[in-house]
């Protein structure tokens, strides 16, 4: 039986002019908790930041991201094959490509036949992307931020927006860690309930001459609680300690 072939990773992520290398291992990191793995440097600061310690430390597990990275002297070299970029960057004001969100924007785009080979185009630290750059992207992508702090930082915007796109473009099962819980059968109830009756009745706290509601309240706190058997198991284990003290 062969192993079926994946297909490649139709999503790229661009980093131009990084300048800290935990920024590069921590990008490696948010794209592959979404499920992306093409990374490519634009220029980056240091020429051996793929291999730095705080890069890798900062991958945190994502070290193949970095191994297959790529990089490259030219933002046209890293746009190659993609046919859809979206620079991470404030539209210029007298000229540049469309804005869009991330929530609208992407679905839009997620939803586009055929599919784009798209990157996310990220520009330095410090200085953002130059225009130039921004005119070789199809759009910018603008993150809505408290209007008086909209400080982002790199990592955390590649994280936010692999999350948005994967999101967009269907996002990935949850599933329970544990599995689920077995309810306790009415008879698992019934019998907590006589043991408690005993362990009350021996407490001298129900009396059985006149026990009032005493045991139907129980019954429909019981109830209520849809008690689960491990539950069952732990209150005639409290049933037993409270008989074993009464004795």
């Amino acid at each position: 039986m062969t192993t079926p072939t994946a297909l490649p990773d139709p999503t790229r992520f661009v980093l131009i002019g990084t300048s800290h290398p935990g920024n590069v291992g921590a990008t490696a990191r948010a794209m592959k908790v979404m499920g992306f793995t093409d990374l490519v440097l634009v220029r980056p600061r240091f020429a051996d930041v793929l291999i730095q310690e705080e890069t890798v430390a900062l991958a945190s597990g994502a070290a193949d991201i970095l191994v297959r990275a790529k990089v490259v002297d030219t933002l046209a070299e890293a746009l190659d094959g993609v046919t859809y970029a979206i620079g991470t960057a404030m539209t210029p004001r007298d000229f540049g490509p469309p804005t869009i969100t991330p929530r609208e924007g992407l679905a839009a785009l997620a939803s586009a036949t055929p599919q784009h080979n798209l990157a996310f185009v990220f520009g330095s630290e410090r200085y953002g992307m130059a225009n130039e750059d921004v005119y070789r992207c199809h759009a910018v992508i603008s993150i809505p931020t408290n209007p008086n702090y909209g400080s982002l930082n790199l990592s955390q915007a590649v994280q936010l927006l692999a999350y948005e796109w994967r999101q967009a473009l269907g996002g990935f099962h949850v599933a329970a860690r544990t599995p689920d819980p077995e309810l306790a059968s009415g008879a698992a109830v019934q019998g907590a309930l006589d043991h408690w009756e005993q362990a009350l009745t021996r407490l001298g706290f129900l009396d059985p001459a006149a026990p009032k509601k005493l045991m139907p309240r129980l019954n429909q706190l019981f109830n209520r609680a849809q008690l689960r058997q491990e539950e069952i198991h732990i209150l005639r284990g409290i049933a037993k300690a409270m008989m074993d003290k009464g004795s």
